[in-house]
């Protein structure tokens, strides 16, 4: 009896990990898409990634809110030329996922090209059974 409560919770130890998993996988797939749709500028990806609600934080302190997001890059107002991400972490719980990250970027905003080192955090939620971008708060580092 010991060894079949043992063996049922391992089972359901491992079923909840796979679980997690399967989420991390996905958010990690979704932040890339998220990334190249922010070099590209593709407007219908960015759409679809992004929630209705999306708080959008720059380093600036600039807030931005889904439309004004998607317009930034869709009209290269905000033109990311290449963008490296490093040091990812995912959480995930429930239906919300944490990423943390370094983002290192080529910029030329106005045509005036930069560069950009900052910390991110971002926030997923899953809404309807799918993931969309919630919140993203970024914020400068030096190096």
């Amino acid at each position: 009896m010991k060894q079949t409560i043992i063996l049922i919770a391992f089972t359901i130890m491992s079923l909840f990990a796979s679980a997690q998993s399967k989420d991390e996988t996905k958010i990690a797939e979704l932040t890339e898409k998220m990334r190249l749709a922010m070099i590209s500028g593709n407007k219908t990806e960015l759409e679809n990634l992004a929630s209705a609600n999306l708080t959008y934080g720059h380093s600036t302190g600039k807030i931005q809110d889904k439309a004004a997001f998607v317009t930034a890059l869709s009209t290269k107002a905000s033109d990311f030329k290449a963008i490296e991400l490093s040091e990812q972490s995912i959480t995930v719980a429930g239906n919300t996922a944490i990423v943390r990250h370094i983002l290192r970027a080529d910029t030329n905003d106005g045509g005036i090209p930069g560069k950009a080192n900052l910390g991110i955090v971002l926030v997923w939620e899953k809404e309807a059974g799918v993931w969309k971008l919630l919140a993203r708060r970024a914020f400068k580092i030096s190096y």
